[in-house]
């Protein structure tokens, strides 16, 4: 009974610190330009995860490490700066909506690279998942936004996050979260913080008005919703299993659109309609799975 309320809390976590991302990024991009967001979050959440990175550098083979690193920058630094550019036009909780897609987005390009089978059970649901986006789309972008199509480059994040999961699941089975992590989010920053040393950056903190909010905003985002975020949906998996763990991409348009109204951004039943139908779509995708 103590260990099933310790996951649930583990799981709550999770879904707050991740569908809090879209916000924080928001806040950041207050002051900040997108690029200086994204890297700003993938240099916090290589610092984070370094008191890690030496043991784990030792065990894992010289092979593995470039693999390694194209899943960390197909699961962290490459939708981070799509995500970035993407909401300095769009609301966060469309963004948050979009990010639903992910699983969805898994089971294509584990069909199209690696040629894994899909049941007509899942090609359903991919089918009404895509049914959501265009609808969402539709209410919440084209018909109000002149800027509309960015909410394709959170579509495209979604598929470099399906990729990463199935460059995972075929190629890095064997290898913790932590392990994984810690390795991937440290080239990640090495990659992107000249970034932030040669756009000036730093310098906007030696004036009066600093922007602390978004500096602090942002160190949040790279710690929790990129380092500890990790480590807790790692420590999930192992206490509850995988199919638990995977139900947190449920929970992750919640809070975004929660923070959204908080942030009095526009939210409509219609959307609500929207997300429900991609939700709907994931969960026959992931229970064609269980069934298989």
């Amino acid at each position: 009974m103590n260990q099933r309320i310790a996951n649930w809390g583990i799981f709550l976590l999770l879904s707050l610190t991740w569908g809090s991302s879209f916000i924080l990024m928001k806040i950041g991009l207050e002051a900040f330009s997108p690029y200086q967001v994204a890297s700003l979050r993938l240099v916090a959440a290589g610092v984070a995860l370094l008191p890690f990175l030496p043991k784990y550098l030792r065990e894992t083979p010289v092979n593995k490490l470039p693999v390694i690193i194209l899943s960390g920058l197909l699961g962290n630094g490459i939708p981070a700066f799509l995500f970035c550019l993407a909401e300095t036009k769009i609301d966060s909780s469309l963004a948050g909506i979009l990010n639903s897609l992910t699983p969805l987005m898994a089971l294509l390009t584990g069909f199209l690279i690696y040629k894994a089978p899909i049941k007509k059970a899942q090609l359903t649901g991919v089918c009404v998942g895509l049914l959501g986006v265009v609808l969402l789309f539709m209410n919440k972008g084209i018909a109000s936004n002149e800027y509309w199509y960015y909410g394709l480059l959170v579509v495209v994040a979604t598929v470099s996050y399906g990729a990463n999961i199935s460059l995972v699941h075929h190629h890095l089975k064997g290898y913790a979260s932590l392990q994984l992590g810690s390795i991937a989010m440290f080239f990640c920053g090495l990659f992107t913080l000249p970034i932030l040393l040669f756009t000036g950056f730093f310098q906007q903190f030696t004036t009066e008005n600093a922007p602390w909010r978004s500096l602090s905003a942002g160190l949040v985002l790279g710690v929790m919703g990129t380092g500890v975020a990790a480590v807790l949906f790692y420590l999930l998996i192992r206490r509850a299993g995988a199919v638990f763990a995977s139900m947190v991409t449920y929970a992750l348009p919640i809070v975004a659109m929660g923070w959204g109204l908080l942030a009095h951004e526009p939210i409509t039943w219609v959307s609500v309609l929207c997300m429900l139908i991609i939700l709907f779509g994931v969960f026959l995708v992931n229970k064609a799975k269980k069934a298989g």
